[in-house]
Formats: C-alpha cells, structure tokens, sequence
C-alpha cells in the first residue's frame, strides 16, 4: 500500500571525501547514517521525494514526502569502507545488484515546487 510510504521510510544522507587511509575506515555503512565524532551531529530535516534522473520539474514522485534527514558537514571516510559495504551488498539476500554502480542525479527541482520546512536536531542519543 504506497498510500502509507511517508510514514514507513526515510531517508538518511551524509556527504564524504573518499581517502586511503584506513584511520578513516567504517565497517558497516549498509546500518544507515555514521554518528561518531562529529558524523551525525549537524543534521537538517525536511521532507522531499525519492531521487532518481526519472523525476524533474514536470514528472513529479508518487513516493512523496519523504522525510530526508542530512548531515550538513562532509566527512573523510576511506575507500576501503566502501569496498566493504559493496561485499555487504553482495551478500544480502535481496538482489542490490542494480545498486552498486553509481547512479545519476536529477537537476534541482525549481523553488516554487520545494518545501520550506528545514529543521535543524541531533538524532536521538546525541
């Protein structure tokens, strides 16, 4: 039932610089959002859609809102973090094999069609 999707999923987001050093290795990336240190800390929340180069301007989601949950602040994590999370992926049940290659993004959706409910909160825990 799509009807129930807002209140079922989320999404979480964090930005990273790719590095060869394993100071910056993190195990387990397919267990959602990074909170270590100051990873997680400084999140902005709002609701969207699902992302994808299929939706724009014209072609709205049917899977929306959708609450995005964003750390502001962009990370070093290492290369081999994400060599780890692809052999995770590999071996879930469900087939995620259409997820590891890197995937477009769609242009900016125009401001008149967004959302101005930005919320600045530490996740729980924190």
């Amino acid at each position: 039932d799509l009807s129930r999707l807002p209140q079922q999923v989320g999404v979480q987001g964090q930005v990273f610089t790719i590095v060869n050093d394993e100071d910056y290795f993190y195990p387990d990336l397919m267990r959602g959002m990074i909170v270590d240190g100051d990873m997680g800390r400084d999140i902005t929340k709002y609701t969207g859609s699902t992302t994808g180069t299929s939706r724009d301007n014209e072609i709205c989601s049917a899977y929306s809102p959708i609450t995005w949950q964003v750390d502001r602040k962009c990370h070093m994590i290492s290369a081999s973090s994400f060599d780890k999370m692809c052999a995770d992926m590999k071996s879930q049940r469900d087939d995620m094999s259409d997820d590891l290659y890197a995937h477009g993004s769609r242009e900016l959706v125009d401001p008149k069609f967004t959302a101005n409910n930005q919320h600045n909160r530490a996740l729980r825990g924190n």
